[in-house]
């Protein structure tokens, strides 16, 4: 054997020796061989773009998902009051303002924790808009101190219904809760979504910030003072959480967004209310409250003590091998909450515990201890990692579960905008009954490609039936993007960005090494 050659060898295992050291998770366990590096940026842009094509109103010049055109432009007109604009949630032609002010605190909370990265991958001013087209129609729909809106459209009526929002002639229903008629978990979270978007459009704008931040301490004084259960949205969305979350949710973004001690005292005294959970959601807030807080305790709030170990708690019952894990995995790694639109419970948690986990590295914190097990940072990188990559394709199905993204996606989402041509296309009204016979129940592939869109996702054996009526795994909701939205942004943040540059660079030295091999 030549010097060369042993040279050659000496390289290459030095190399493979590094790539190991590397990969490793805080322990002796390799996670990978070879990094499965997605173009984040790209999915981050698409998923932005997808609140474009979600949008009801007039739209504008600057609209960029062009299948879209105006819709509901007469919006609270029964009670005198414009209620036009605003998100459609999901597939259907409903706004619901107790889930849209849930995306817009999770847009705000990502634009205000990734604010570099975002801007760095020149997505920022699109997120704003995409926040401010949320938190716009929170203001119109905050009529006075003690009335908020809290739906448009009869949703009965709607989902009897397969009708482009263009054309739609189903009950402009409104909604709205009251001293009189409260509904405690809705004017909470619109005051949170005020809140947080005050925050992110600091220094940016600060005469809106300023305005958000009123109707947010506003918010909160109706919600707080005038306590009931909100049910006018089932059966779509019902409360199973009860209010409490709520309001500490809306109070802890209220401190951050102005520092006030009343706001301090208002979570601290009532620390009592938070639960340990396994879940963030639309409904449950309570695991978002503490991640939030826990940043707080670690900043030197000693008060809030608690709310650490909450967060910790969660961190325990979400990542795989913590020894408290509530979860089982699908067989290709994805966490496996519910059957019914999973992707939104795999999103919502991976986001915060990326945000907690990189304020735990801030604080010079090297993990969470759950019992005798000590998750490292690194390792619970790597499990909000892995499923990230998994939607993006790396799954069994070998699947991109967003729309647009990757070779493989999803061609039947259940989405009414999406699945009938464009009004602009074929400007003939698509009825009721018409947009079922004629397209819901066609098995060709959406007429328009909603790119961005994340969909429900596979089952708990990684299985996926591309089917437009199945819309517990192919139906999109702007909840579920948000919170993969920021999901996304983490993986550009620092530390997932320097050890992807340094696993793809032993990588390539490792197949270098193996060319020189062949050459010689």
């Amino acid at each position: 054997m030549t010097k060369f050659m042993m040279r050659l060898i000496v390289v290459f295992f030095c190399a493979l020796a590094c790539f190991v050291k590397l990969s490793k998770g805080g322990d002796d366990k390799l996670y990978n061989l070879q990094a499965n590096n997605y173009d984040y940026k790209d999915a981050l842009s698409k998923a932005i773009l997808f609140f474009e094509g979600q949008r009801s109103g007039k739209l504008p010049a600057s609209q960029r998902v062009k299948w879209r055109g105006d819709s509901a432009l007469t919006d609270g007109r029964p009670d005198n009051v414009n209620l036009v604009g605003g998100y459609y949630d999901a597939g259907d032609n409903v706004k619901f303002g107790w889930p849209m002010s849930f995306t817009t605190a999770l847009l705000s909370w990502t634009a205000i924790e990734y604010k570099s990265e975002i801007s760095s991958a020149k997505q920022l001013d699109y997120l704003l808009q995409a926040i401010r087209w949320g938190s716009d129609f929170i203001i119109k729909s905050h009529t006075s101190s003690n009335t908020l809106y809290t739906q448009v459209g009869d949703g009965n009526a709607d989902h009897q219904c397969w009708e482009r929002p263009e054309d739609m002639d189903t009950p402009r229903t409104l909604y709205k809760i009251t001293s009189s008629s409260p509904g405690t978990e809705a004017a909470a979270d619109a005051s949170a979504a005020m809140a947080s978007a005050s925050i992110a459009f600091k220094g940016l704008n600060s005469n809106y910030s300023s305005k958000l931040l009123k109707h947010a301490q506003s918010l909160f004084n109706f919600a707080d003072k005038y306590r009931g259960s909100y049910s006018a949205s089932c059966p779509f969305y019902c409360s199973y959480s009860g209010y409490q979350d709520e309001l500490l949710w809306a109070a802890a973004w209220l401190y951050k967004a102005t520092g006030k001690s009343k706001y301090l005292n208002y979570v601290s005294s009532n620390k009592g209310w938070s639960q340990s959970v396994s879940e963030f959601s639309w409904d449950n807030k309570y695991a978002g409250v503490q991640v939030l807080l826990a940043k707080e305790f670690l900043g030197g709030r000693q008060m809030l003590s608690d709310y650490k170990s909450k967060a910790d708690s969660f961190v325990c019952s979400i990542v795989p091998g913590s020894g408290s894990a509530q979860f089982q995995t699908t067989p290709g790694g994805l966490l496996f909450v519910r059957d019914t639109a999973n992707l939104q419970y795999v999103t919502s948690a991976s986001m915060i515990i990326s945000i907690y986990a990189k304020a735990l590295k801030k604080a010079h914190v090297s993990g969470v201890q759950c019992g005798s097990v000590n998750l490292s940072l690194s390792k619970i990188k790597a499990f909000t990692k892995s499923q990230v990559d998994y939607i993006l394709g790396d799954n069994p199905m070998k699947m991109s579960y967003m729309v647009g993204f990757g070779n493989k996606f999803p061609q039947q989402v259940h989405h009414r905008g999406a699945s009938i041509p464009s009004i602009k296309a074929h400007p003939a009204k698509v009825g009721c009954n018409q947009g079922y016979s004629n397209w819901y129940n066609n098995n060709n592939p959406n007429p328009n490609v909603h790119v961005g869109a994340i969909v429900g996702g596979p089952d708990a054996n990684d299985g996926f039936k591309d089917v437009r009526s199945d819309h517990t795994h192919l139906e999109p909701t702007t909840y579920l993007n948000a919170a993969g939205l920021g999901l996304l942004a983490d993986m550009l943040s620092g530390t997932h960005a320097a050890e992807s540059s340094k696993l793809s660079f032993m990588w390539k030295v490792i197949n270098e090494t193996f060319e020189l091999a062949n050459i010689m």
